[in-house]
């Protein structure tokens, strides 16, 4: 019996993007391969395209040069609302500005993709208990984000962006605005997390310790994306 090996969480393919025929190319040659289970970084200097490489992950944007496929599929070939709907379904992002809702309590933010999916009522209670357990916010639940810490707050987003158990998941600068403490323990949360849902993960940020969390740290620059490598 033939054996097929698992296809990739995500990969890039000769990835490149320009602003304008004129303009130098943001990046160029980018090659990318992501399996279950990965979880990598990807540091570089500001204005090198990081944030743009993001954009063109989740398909907010298109490439001009190379593919990028999620879960075997290519995001160029899709329509607006094709690429809607599988970055909803199988994304997952957390931001520096953390980007909660503070009207919402703490279950009512984290129930928010399962509301977008359609997933009923009590599959929706069972994975929001869940996964607020997980982040350690079980006793938070019908509390306020105001009413919480900057950490605790970055679990909250945590959480919301993992209950739909997403197949990627994008993480920008997520502890820049956390103390050095607060951040190693979110940074572990976010890692142990990523594998428990068996999904993938990319790491944008500045800071090498906070990298170094990752399995793999790769540098961005305008020639592609290399791994870093270190001195023995």
């Amino acid at each position: 019996m033939a054996v097929f090996a698992e296809n990739p969480v995500l990969k890039l393919e000769n990835l490149g993007k320009r602003y304008g025929a004129d303009r130098p190319p943001v990046f160029e040659r980018l090659n990318l391969e992501l399996m279950s289970g990965a979880y990598v970084a990807i540091m570089g200097e500001s204005g090198v395209g990081k944030s743009t490489l993001l954009n063109l992950l989740a398909g907010l944007d298109e490439a001009d040069a190379g593919r990028v496929l999620l879960e075997g599929m290519d995001l160029a070939s899709l329509g607006d609302d094709e690429r809607t709907l599988l970055r909803r379904r199988s994304v997952g992002f957390v931001f520096q500005a953390f980007h909660v809702l503070p009207y919402l309590t703490v279950e009512q933010n984290v129930a928010l993709p399962l509301e977008l999916l359609g997933v009923d009522k009590s599959e929706r209670a069972a994975r929001i208990a869940g996964m607020l357990h997980a982040v350690g916010l079980g006793a938070a639940a019908r509390r306020y984000p105001r009413e919480l810490s900057g950490g605790e707050v970055q679990r909250i987003a945590i959480a919301r962006a993992l209950v739909h158990r997403p197949r990627l998941v994008l993480a920008d600068e997520p502890t820049g605005n956390l103390d050095p403490r607060t951040a190693a323990q979110t940074l572990a949360l976010l890692r142990d997390q990523i594998k428990a849902n068996a999904g993938a993960g990319i790491l944008i940020t500045h800071s090498k310790a906070a990298a170094d969390t990752a399995d793999r740290i790769y540098v961005l620059d305008a020639q592609g994306l290399a791994p870093l490598v270190t001195a023995p």
